[in-house]
């Protein structure tokens, strides 16, 4: 039975065009009439676009952001985030200063970026927000996450980099086509970990959750749920991965997903039903 489906933004929610198309919201109020549970579950952070999305899938649920690093009940304001260590903000800073790569620190609400660079202008833009560089010191709350803005090019370098109180994972976005996306969270936190915390708040056993998404900062995800799907413009090791593949993004793939869901769902429903008429 499928009662949560996590849903992954870019590339799966999100394609080329940067809009969500109507026919998703309208399977999305398909699934919750059937009672499935729907929750984001992705590398954006919890304000801006994302927000508003999750507010659409499910505005007094659980979602996941920031890969992980922030999960948040909408209703509620209630958060189960987990900070970065002040040791490993210290370490990005001066990586950041010694490289000049572009940096963001994220707290569960803002976002600082010290670059002015047309990276950093065009990923405010995708995140759905005013761009204006501010101080890294000017973040409020805790630090809940980092990202590194690379070309692609220096993205297997950074990838390979090491530091025990930080876990590098790798995503991307068809509306920045040539940017690397190199997320950072505190070490042992991913959208996996994240999705075990949704799942529970909820009541909802892991072989009931399905999840839909395209990259790599989503196997963690998939090995863990009773259902994986891959999105067609998926990574190869995406697709080698999941247990069902649908079409892509900009295809109708996600739609297709949802219904996999709700049919999976009344399947296992009708065999419980027929169990208890011959009991």
């Amino acid at each position: 039975m499928v009662k949560l489906v996590c849903i992954d933004i870019d590339g799966t929610l999100v394609g080329a065009s940067g809009t969500v198309p109507a026919e998703v919201w309208a399977a999305a109020a398909r699934a919750r009439t059937q009672g499935i549970r729907l929750a984001i579950c992705s590398g954006r952070p919890a304000f801006g676009l994302a927000r508003a999305y999750a507010e659409q899938l499910d505005p007094a649920g659980w979602h996941v952001f920031q890969n992980g690093a922030s999960v948040l009940h909408l209703g509620s304001g209630e958060s189960r985030s987990s900070k970065l260590s002040t040791r490993g903000v210290d370490w990005l800073l001066a990586t950041t200063r010694s490289t000049g790569r572009v940096l963001e620190l994220y707290d569960d609400e803002a976002y600082a970026v010290e670059s002015d660079g047309d990276r950093a202008r065009r990923h405010a833009g995708l995140l759905g927000v005013q761009f204006r560089p501010r101080a890294f010191g000017s973040l409020r709350g805790p630090i809940v996450r980092a990202q590194w803005l690379l070309p692609h090019r220096e993205a297997e370098a950074v990838l390979a980099e090491t530091h025990p109180d930080l876990h590098y994972s790798h995503s991307s976005s068809p509306v920045m086509a040539d940017t690397s996306f190199i997320n950072i969270t505190p070490a042992g936190v991913d959208k996996a970990s994240a999705v075990r915390v949704v799942a529970n708040a909820h009541g909802i056993p892991l072989d009931s959750v399905m999840m839909v998404g395209d990259g790599l900062n989503d196997l963690g995800v998939m090995a863990v749920v009773g259902h994986s799907v891959a999105m067609g413009n998926s990574e190869p090791e995406v697709l080698e991965a999941a247990d069902y593949t649908v079409a892509e993004v900009d295809h109708g793939g996600l739609v297709e997903a949802i219904g996999l869901a709700m049919r999976l769902d009344a399947a296992r429903s009708r065999g419980r039903r027929r169990t208890a008429v011959r009991g």
